[in-house]
């Protein structure tokens, strides 16, 4: 069954390659969405797809990529919506460079 997933990872998730990290595993998992670093220090991750692969991807996202330090993982499940072609990086945009 396909569902949407919005997953929050806290912890030392920034800077250490987790959006590309997730963004690998997503894709291999058939999923679609986005992964996107908060201004708290977390990282998001709204996905869709089918409900077996997003708990793979849950579970993964528990360890995270070598130099990353989860901490915690939230999980919120959501009605599929099929709102995305792909799943990609989302930048903010203050991480976009200038000029």
């Amino acid at each position: 069954m396909k569902r949407r997933a919005i997953i929050r990872v806290y912890g030392e998730v920034q800077g250490v390659g987790y959006r590309s990290w997730t963004l690998r595993r997503a894709r291999r998992l058939g999923l679609k969405g986005f992964v996107r670093n908060e201004p708290d220090g977390s990282v998001l991750i709204v996905a869709e797809g089918d409900e077996e692969a997003l708990s793979m991807l849950a579970e993964e996202c528990k360890k995270g990529p070598a130099l990353a330090r989860v901490e915690r993982v939230e999980i919120e499940w959501q009605e599929y919506r099929g709102d995305f072609e792909d799943f990609e990086i989302e930048y903010r945009e203050y991480e976009l460079p200038r000029g």
